[in-house]
């Protein structure tokens, strides 16, 4: 029977996200990557290479996966409040790629592989927000968006802190989430208004 070669690298590949995401790379197992998936952990270096090279291709598919069920379309601040909240979303119903990035951060630093690939990813992400606030700055979009992307990720990452400051009431995500939406939607519009407010900004809009 010929081996389909597809639907293992899925099932490793699946496998070895659960792994990662709760166990960070110094943790994980590959021996309990391969049971998980039910195959031979010689197919884990024949498919992805060593351990690192396997959380590489973890990390880069949740990126690119997040990256397109929460794009960040519409215009003005409003808009980008509304993906600050969709994103939050996203995190609360699957947290596994704030967990991915935090271990990352955490194992190793600034050291980013596949620097090319993920700054040309980050960087669409980057010009999403200047289709939404246009005239914004550059650093201020990228700024933004860090901003935004370190509230949601948080969440999923550091519920004791939530718990410690905020309390567990039974609306507690609700309120998270309209906070993080209404910072978000300020902060934008904060940004906007300094476009406004720039010389000649009237002429422009005039013309």
């Amino acid at each position: 029977m010929a081996w389909n070669t597809a639907r293992t690298r899925e099932l490793l590949l699946a496998a070895a996200t659960e792994e990662f995401s709760a166990k960070g790379l110094a943790g994980a197992r590959v021996d309990r990557i391969a049971a998980a998936a039910g195959v031979n952990k010689e197919r884990i270096y024949q498919y992805f290479g060593k351990k690192d090279e396997l959380f590489d291709a973890v990390l880069a598919a949740e990126m690119v996966r997040v990256m397109t069920e929460v794009p960040i379309t519409g215009s003005g601040p409003e808009a980008f409040g509304e993906y600050a909240g969709r994103l939050f979303d996203r995190h609360t119903t699957d947290g596994v790629l704030p967990r991915l990035l935090f271990w990352e951060g955490l194992e190793r630093g600034g050291e980013t592989v596949s620097r090319a690939t993920r700054s040309d990813h980050c960087a669409i992400k980057v010009g999403q927000v200047l289709d939404v606030l246009p005239g914004i700055d550059r650093t201020d979009a990228a700024d933004l968006l860090i901003t935004v992307i370190t509230l949601c990720d948080g969440w999923p990452v550091l519920p004791q802190i939530d718990t410690l400051l905020a309390g567990s009431s039974a609306d507690r995500t609700t309120r998270r989430r309209a906070f993080i939406v209404r910072t978000a939607t300020l902060l934008a519009e904060a940004l906007a208004a300094e476009v406004r407010a720039a010389p000649g900004a009237a002429l422009d809009q005039a013309g």
